[in-house]
């Protein structure tokens, strides 16, 4: 019997966001770069001289129109949810960062620190295709590289992320060419951009397997 009950998606769905939030925070304090959408808000925050939060919500809400766009209809629940996901979730990414910060990640050996950062990429994925399966609410970046790989890309975990990180790899360029300098990029980030869809592929068959893909939100085209 597929384990797909509300209450126990739900459940999932609060494990799954404590633990993307702790594994961005791991990549954030080991200093090898974060992920892509997080290394492309700061490097907006920098060059408009805006608080990261106030980045990280116009982000959103911009991602989330984006998702109406690609969704070809107007659909309230995905709309209000993609916004609803991004105030526990920054929250937490901000508390777990300042607990770790005693333990200096960032001063490790280079060789630690991008252990570090490669188990906080596998933790991120992890939890992303735990909510993605859920699908109850998902952050707006991840809602654009589920609605790619469903609706455009024929399933395909590693090309819809990869897709779906154009936008802020092109933010970043722009943000390069007007400053001459580019942050919070570093292997984590490459390795998200070509990595990230693999293991949340990978994750969709071996974590949490009870749990049903939950895609019905695609199935009228």
């Amino acid at each position: 019997m597929e384990d797909n009950s509300f209450k126990k998606r739900l459940g999932f769905l609060i494990f799954a966001i404590v633990l993307d939030a702790f594994a961005n925070a791991l990549m954030i304090d080991s200093n090898m770069g974060s992920a892509v959408w997080t290394a492309s808000a700061v490097n907006i925050s920098t060059l408009l001289h805006t608080s990261y939060g106030t980045t990280l919500f116009i982000y959103a809400v911009i991602v989330t129109i984006v998702n109406q766009l690609l969704l070809g209809k107007f659909d309230g629940h995905i709309f209000v949810s993609n916004l609803l996901f991004s105030l526990p979730f920054s929250y937490l990414v901000g508390f777990f960062s300042d607990i770790l910060n005693p333990l200096n990640l960032n001063y490790l050996p280079i060789y630690s620190r991008f252990l570090v950062d490669l188990l906080g990429l596998i933790f991120v994925s992890m939890g992303t295709s735990i909510y993605q399966r859920c699908n109850l609410i998902q952050h707006p970046n991840d809602e654009m590289a589920y609605l790619l790989r469903f609706k455009y890309l024929h399933g395909s975990a590693g090309w819809g992320q990869l897709v779906s990180y154009t936008p802020p790899v092109i933010i970043m360029i722009i943000c390069f060419i007007l400053t001459g300098h580019i942050l919070s990029v570093g292997i984590g980030t490459i390795l998200a951009m070509f990595c990230q869809g693999i293991i949340i592929g990978i994750s969709d068959k071996i974590v949490v397997r009870k749990l049903q893909e939950q895609v019905s939100h695609l199935s009228k085209k």
